[in-house]
């Protein structure tokens, strides 16, 4: 049975959308394939809110965001987590053998713009990496109070994984101050998995002259010259099926009106909180719950899992929580392309299963 998919990603796509994956595969070196790299591109620019180079990837969100802590730390990183994937930052650091410290904000709670300025007043770090929509912890955080902030340090390069909110929840790059900005397809832009997009600063480009190691496939530096050079082509071959469906798919969400689908998400997300609190308790304040995704403890002691094989034989797929948040809170996804009666339909079942207790019988 095909699910309808209420997770934080991968999300469900239309139709219409997969059907432009099956034209026919031009080459990569051609003219065609520069006009519709150069289409993706200024389409993009308007979502991120950002005059900055968009850099696409044939890859995961996760795989930028290595790219990126390695082609712009020079001296050492700060990272600040609300969440699993906030952490991530640090753990691809690591593992690059890039210097790198971990600040991480109280449960359930936002990052704080006053921890990031005495963390950043001591002069240790050149670069600080932050996710703005965390999917594990359900949080959106402040970055408007953040940028404040940074804007204070000017040598500082700001890393943002916006992976579950560009498309979604407006995030303005270049009014923020964010030098890299990175998504990835399968969240709120309502596409398959398989590529990864950033914004590039120009200040950032300009770091990255000064690193020696950055590797080859995710050298930022590499990619953004590669795109002057060439005319929007990249250092190796892309996902040219995937940008058919990428094209087509801005077209509509531009058709929408950007606004428009940034208030859809909020009233998305209203729905699946509003419905949260007739049973259960959120994970984080209501004030920074996110728009695309929301974590809801899970004070019934349901035991998810079954809960999700009930509901699977519905059609349905919710998600348990992430990381050291299993089974102590759910999650459930409304973004991209999600209607209100798509919402609606899930929250009946949900409504009927938790109700009766359906959860509690024998899957």
């Amino acid at each position: 049975m095909n699910k309808k998919l209420f997770i934080p990603g991968p999300v469900n796509v239309r139709e219409d959308v997969l059907a432009q994956m099956t034209k026919s595969i031009i080459g990569h070196r051609t003219v065609e394939a520069s006009d519709l790299q150069r289409s993706i591109s200024e389409k993009l620019q308007k979502i991120f809110y950002t005059k900055n180079r968009i850099v696409l990837s044939t890859s995961s969100g996760t795989a930028l965001m290595e790219g990126a802590i390695r082609s712009f730390t020079k001296k050492r990183a700060a990272v600040f987590s609300n969440g699993f994937f906030g952490s991530l930052w640090h753990e691809i650091a690591k593992r690059n053998n890039i210097k790198a410290d971990l600040y991480k904000a109280k449960k359930g709670k936002p990052i704080d713009s006053k921890i990031v300025d005495e963390v950043l007043s001591t002069g240790k770090y050149d670069l600080i990496a932050i996710t703005h929509n965390e999917t594990s912890s359900g949080i959106t955080n402040p970055l408007e109070s953040i940028s404040e902030v940074i804007k204070k340090y000017p040598d500082i390069i700001w890393l943002v994984d916006g992976v579950s909110s560009i498309g979604g929840i407006k995030l303005e790059v270049d009014k923020l101050g964010i030098d890299v900005c990175i998504t990835s397809t399968q969240k709120c832009l309502g596409l398959p998995p398989g590529m990864a997009i950033a914004s590039v600063s120009q200040k950032a480009i300009e770091r990255a002259r000064e690193i020696k190691f950055r590797g080859y496939y995710l050298d930022f530096l590499e990619l953004y010259e590669t795109i002057e050079k060439m005319d929007h082509q990249y250092i190796s071959t892309p996902n040219i099926a995937m940008m058919y469906a990428m094209d087509y798919q801005l077209n509509k969400i531009l058709d929408e009106g950007l606004e428009n689908r940034f208030n859809r998400h909020k009233m998305l997300g209203d729905m699946v909180k509003a419905w949260a609190k007739r049973y259960f308790t959120l994970y984080t304040e209501e004030i920074y719950a996110s728009n695309t995704v929301t974590t809801i403890e899970n004070t019934l002691n349901i035991d998810i899992d079954l809960l999700n094989k009930v509901l699977g034989k519905r059609g349905f797929q919710i998600s348990n929580g992430y990381g050291d948040l299993k089974d102590k809170t759910f999650r459930i996804g409304h973004m991209a392309d999600c209607t209100v009666e798509e919402l609606q339909e899930l929250i009946n079942n949900l409504d009927e299963i938790i109700g009766k207790k359906i959860y509690k019988a024998s899957a």
